[in-house]
């Protein structure tokens, strides 16, 4: 008796915004950003727009590929680090939108790793028969985050040149900002009489190491939480140590990896699939070579997408399903590291 997936869905917004486009509202270009990331190009949200509404379209898809209704779903979960408010969460809004009265919505903020402790806290409330049809979504509306002002110039709305100031502003931190994209992934997931679900896991936080990649502005422990001069010193724009970052991906994931291995008393070779989150195809690249995996054994889509946070895994295992690589019976390993630290690696059996 386990969890299976047995429907997925994706969506992100608007047409794409090619690296080149960034160009018009700060000094970058497409060979900066392709050669230290992989990524091509990325979807914003519209103002307006929030989390909640792209999960809204990813979870239509993925609920119709299930082959059953909204009404089945007892339970969701829902992981983002950009809501539509402070509180309450998007969760909420979600379940209100797929018309899922008086059914528990959960929310979770784990960033990047947030499906990996979601599939964790899905598999308990399966086993636990506190659920029975659970919906996990990963969603995240990071435009509100990025340094600049002029989106009707970056858009190719209107034509013009950003003003130096504006420049400067989304200069200081393009190298975070080239990252992001907007976009969500949904996964059904029910109880199965069949041998399917989570294997193994390892799970770990750093808290120590928090402020490698936070928001500075808009907390508690400032009164109010929010001040006219954050937006001059622009503190709702992530701060990133992304050396530091860098290092601790690629060190800590391979290392997390090699010990679930040995603790299963499995190799490299017996994983049909590596799904892992796609913040920077450096990182994965290096964690595969790590690993021994041949390239065709990890799939990537960050050059279509940047990084989504709590989408990317979601959105990559849609793709992945829908093109018939994931197939029943198989066994995966997923691997993220998201801010907090948090990080981690599971073995699925699908």
């Amino acid at each position: 008796m386990g969890v299976e997936i047995i429907g997925t869905g994706h969506f992100v917004p608007g047409k794409p915004i090619k690296n080149d486009d960034l160009s018009r509202v700060m000094d970058t270009s497409d060979e900066w950003i392709a050669q230290r990331s992989g990524i091509r190009q990325r979807h914003f949200v519209a103002e307006g727009q929030g989390a909640s509404d792209l999960a809204y379209e990813a979870s239509k898809r993925a609920i119709e590929a299930a082959g059953i209704s909204a009404s089945d779903i007892d339970y969701v979960v829902f992981a983002t680090m950009t809501p539509e408010y402070i509180f309450p969460g998007s969760g909420a809004l979600l379940a209100a939108k797929l018309g899922l009265d008086g059914v528990p919505a959960l929310d979770i903020r784990q960033q990047c790793a947030a499906m990996l402790f979601g599939f964790q806290l899905v598999d308990g409330l399966v086993a636990s028969g506190a659920a029975r049809t659970v919906l996990f979504v990963g969603a995240e509306a990071h435009a509100g985050f990025m340094p600049w002002n002029d989106w009707d110039i970056l858009t190719g709305e209107r034509e013009g040149e950003v003003t130096p100031e504006a420049r400067e502003r989304a200069n200081a931190h393009r190298a975070l900002a080239v990252l992001f994209g907007d976009g969500a992934g949904a996964l059904v997931f029910r109880k199965t009489d069949r041998e399917a679900g989570l294997v193994a896991m390892k799970l770990h936080t750093d808290g120590k190491s928090a402020e490698t990649l936070y928001v500075p502005g808009g907390g508690f422990r400032t009164r109010p939480y929010w001040k006219p001069s954050m937006y001059d010193e622009q503190a709702y724009v992530p701060r990133m140590e992304g050396r530091d970052l860098f290092k601790f991906a690629v060190t800590r994931l391979p290392r997390t990896a090699r010990a679930l291995l040995a603790e299963t008393g499995k190799t490299a070779e017996d994983i049909d699939w590596f799904l892992a989150h796609q913040a920077n195809a450096r990182i994965n690249e290096y964690i595969r070579e790590q690993l021994g995996v041949p390239a065709e054994k990890m799939p990537v889509n960050i050059a279509k997408y940047g990084n989504t946070s709590a989408g990317t895994l979601p959105i990559l295992i849609d793709e992945n399903t829908r093109n018939g690589n994931l197939k029943k019976g198989e066994l995966n390993m997923l691997l993220a590291l998201g801010a907090g630290i948090h990080w981690g690696a599971a073995l699925v059996r699908w």
